[in-house]
């Protein structure tokens, strides 16, 4: 099976995670800097061709309520931007409170987060790939 990639979406980081080839594992990857990183799109598709990745879950960030909010817009013109650059399939999940989570995880670990925000980034797309895998598995049953 092809993996999937998990991506959390920022202005300023994009934070990376990949499943296990079987798509029920996620696991942290990297976090890609949009600012020190400009072909940031030629990285991601290396990723996606040494990885073997098979399709890209995006987190859509919608607010409490469940409505879009302006980084809803944003996270949209990347999705074009992704579907431009690549032909594997790009679906979205509901990320909310993805970063919240993924800062609690890491200080439970007693990593801090103040200096990697990276690892803030790449564990808010384990965590919501790792909800994307578990919500697939649940729908298609044993």
């Amino acid at each position: 099976m092809a993996r999937i990639l998990g991506i959390d979406y920022g202005e300023r980081r994009i934070g990376l995670a990949l499943s296990d080839p079987t798509g029920i594992i996620a696991r942290p990857l990297l976090t890609l800097d949009q600012k020190e990183d400009s072909d940031w799109n030629s990285a991601l598709l290396a990723i996606c061709r040494e990885q073997e990745v098979g399709s890209i879950v995006v987190g859509y960030p919608l607010n409490m309520k469940g409505e879009k909010s302006p980084q809803t817009d944003k996270v949209d013109q990347f999705i074009l931007l992704l579907r431009k650059i690549t032909p594997l399939p790009v679906h979205t999940y509901d990320e909310r409170l993805t970063s919240v989570a993924a800062k609690r995880e890491l200080v439970r670990q007693g990593i801090k987060t103040g200096h990697d925000k990276g690892a803030v980034d790449r564990t808010a797309a384990a965590l919501l790939l790792q909800d994307y895998l578990d919500a697939k598995a649940l729908r298609s049953g044993p």
